[in-house]
């Protein structure tokens, strides 16, 4: 089968099918927001996927427990970023901005991973990277600003918008990505998943006993199963199936149609504008994305000749 998709070209395929799903998520996020509490989605979303996982994880991770003990406290902290921090802030964000707009910003994740591992693994970026930077945030600021980067500004100064929360949100993933790359966890996949959503369901607990848990019903159990499936099990999956086809580099260029997929998906089903501000804004995030992931060319040594 690996042959077959490589010799097809449907490997392509893989990654073009997990940033769909994860974009329509997005806009399913946006939609159910009227409907359920974010931390009862968010704790459905994980629990569906626990329960999923559990007949066949949980049986490797008994076996091999000895390897993933003692990796229990990196495992705990990269459920706090990558499943409760950054998708539960994304939920927040739901009730109070566009799905279009979440899926732009989603597109700042490449950028912010930069910083993150200029402050965590030292990594000093390019001349490409500092610019394609300033490039994402100003498109930022203007699609944030509606075409009106002064006037995104005064709104930073003055309240937490959804905008601001998913700007957050997209921060601490770009935490939980560097810290994988630190620790080198050595864990299969799957494995530390299922470790992680075990943390991540322990986290919800006392937002729970707080503010309660909704019921599910015949309005928002269709937008929970759909998350606690298709973006937590099946869009990883085809992810890492793809990077063993394409590799890691041309895999990740494929997260950059997020904002497009995202965008397509909230205007046919909710019913959101696409505006020129959202065009031009994007354009400038898109293009900025892309030049910071641009590499310095190295100078080649001088040959000497006797």
């Amino acid at each position: 089968m690996s042959q077959f998709l490589k010799n097809k070209g449907w490997g392509f395929l893989l990654p073009l099918l997990a940033v769909f799903i994860w974009s329509l998520n997005i806009a399913v996020t946006r939609y159910v927001s009227d409907y359920i509490q974010p931390v009862s989605i968010s704790f459905y979303r994980w629990f569906i996927a626990f329960l999923v996982l559990t007949p066949f994880i949980a049986p490797r991770v008994w076996r091999q427990r000895q390897q993933v003990y003692p990796h229990f406290k990196q495992l705990a902290v990269l459920s706090a970023f990558g499943m409760v921090l950054y998708q539960g802030l994304a939920y927040i964000a739901a009730h109070h901005t566009t799905a279009t707009n979440m899926g732009i910003i989603n597109a700042f994740i490449p950028v912010f991973t930069i910083f993150v591992s200029m402050l965590i693994l030292k990594e000093i970026p390019n001349r490409f990277a500092i610019v394609g930077s300033i490039l994402s945030f100003a498109g930022l600021l203007y699609v944030m600003g509606q075409g009106n980067i002064w006037a995104a500004l005064y709104q930073l100064g003055q309240h937490w918008s959804g905008d601001v929360l998913m700007i957050l949100a997209v921060f601490f993933y770009a935490f939980y990505g560097v810290f994988l790359k630190k620790w080198q966890l050595g864990l299969p996949l799957l494995v530390s998943a299922y470790v992680q959503i075990g943390f991540a369901l322990i986290y919800h607990l006392p937002f729970i006993l707080y503010v309660g848990l909704d019921t599910l019903n015949v309005q928002n159990v269709a937008s929970v199963l759909y998350a606690g499936l298709f973006p937590s099990l099946v869009a990883p999956v085809l992810w890492m199936l793809a990077i063993q086809q394409l590799g890691p580099n041309r895999t990740s260029i494929f997260m950059n149609l997020m904002p497009v997929f995202t965008a397509i998906i909230a205007c046919w089903w909710l019913g959101e504008t696409w505006t020129i501000y959202h065009t031009i804004g994007g354009g400038v995030i898109l293009f900025g994305v892309l030049l910071a992931q641009k590499k310095t060319p190295q100078k080649q040594p001088e040959m000497v000749q006797d």
